[in-house]
């Protein structure tokens, strides 16, 4: 059987970032999908340039083997923080962070302090991971994948999108910079803050790229949830949910209106593509967790993610691999018009 050819746009989320790499994790042993194209957003970022730096080492099974060195590395770095779930937590197998003094701590410094103030020697743990783990020439000069990372630029606000051939560890980071953790990434003299606040993730940077006119998108950051929030928390937490989001549902509505005009032959095909949109997700697992979980790198809860990204790449396959090619498998028209 000859493989679908297919993109990938890969949201951020922190340590969520785990649930797409069981979803990548199973695409690859699956084996049925070729990826032309990864755009990816902090989390999504980091998983894309692993990704690729493993398949150029050793194709599927070597990006499997890359993404789960680089996961435990996470893991691994997490046992030296003072980030460390509560005593109660632990006993009632909650994965939630917000009872930890060492959270609340640096919620609470957040709020009335900078990482200017708190942070003046630009201290990255994740630079280090980064560079320990990617050959970034060796990623620049991989031609057959396509890379697209954001990060949004604090001066002008709008989306910058680095691409393959020139990705430095500087643009990973920026595309992953939390603003309230980290001072500002700049590259080219030029500073940057997390992508999710302009693209998360970019799915126009694949419209051209490849020949593929499929998007699967693995959504980590839900966009429905049927609670109001209450709490302070959770207040900030659907705040951030709505912003991270709002780009991706411009996208949507932006394809979905070009496919109204196909259908109506008020466009050339000839110039305008009739993008395929299809969405990897979990919100029923995903959703319950605080975003205060982000924040947690335990092993047995990334692998818990995993798992669940291996599930739902696979209940994705066993229902819509037929429409890939062929249709989209996600209701454009609901997903702009809810409400």
């Amino acid at each position: 059987m000859s493989k679908k050819s297919i993109n990938l746009a890969l949201q951020g989320g922190g340590s969520h970032g785990a649930f797409t790499w069981g979803v990548l994790d199973y695409l690859l042993e699956d084996g049925r999908l070729d990826v032309q194209g990864i755009s990816g957003t902090s989390a999504g970022a980091m998983n894309a340039v692993v990704f690729t730096q493993g398949y150029m080492d050793g194709g599927a099974e070597g990006a499997r083997e890359s993404l789960e060195q680089f996961w435990r590395k996470v893991s691994d770095l997490a046992m030296f923080s003072p980030l460390k779930r509560s005593p109660l937590s632990v006993l009632m197998g909650n994965w939630d962070m917000s009872g930890s003094p060492a959270y609340l701590m640096m919620d609470l410094l957040s709020r009335v302090a900078s990482p200017y103030d708190t942070n003046p020697f630009k201290f990255n743990p994740l630079r280090e991971l980064i560079e320990s783990t990617v050959d970034f020439e060796k990623v620049r000069n991989c031609t057959d994948i396509e890379l697209f990372i954001a990060a949004t630029n604090v001066q002008s606000g709008k989306i910058k999108v680095f691409e393959r051939d020139e990705l430095t560890a500087d643009m990973i980071l920026a595309s992953a910079c939390l603003p309230t953790i980290y001072q500002a990434v700049e590259v080219d003299g030029i500073p940057y803050w997390d992508g999710g606040f302009s693209g998360n993730p970019p799915l126009f940077p694949l419209f051209q790229a490849t020949e593929s006119k499929d998007i699967i998108i693995v959504q980590v950051n839900p966009i429905e949830r049927n609670k109001v929030p209450k709490t302070a928390r959770e207040i900030q937490n659907r705040i951030n949910e709505i912003s991270f989001n709002s780009s991706l549902l411009r996208e949507l509505r932006s394809i979905e209106f070009v496919h109204r005009l196909l259908e109506e032959n008020k466009l050339d095909t000839d110039h305008y593509a009739n993008i395929l949109v299809h969405r990897i997700e979990a919100t029923e697992k995903i959703n319950p967790l605080s975003s205060s979980s982000k924040m947690n790198s335990e092993w047995a809860f990334l692998t818990h993610l995993r798992d669940i990204g291996r599930e739902s790449a696979k209940n994705f396959l066993d229902e819509h691999f037929d429409s890939i090619g062929n249709k989209s498998s996600l209701d454009l028209e609901r997903e702009i018009h809810w409400s």
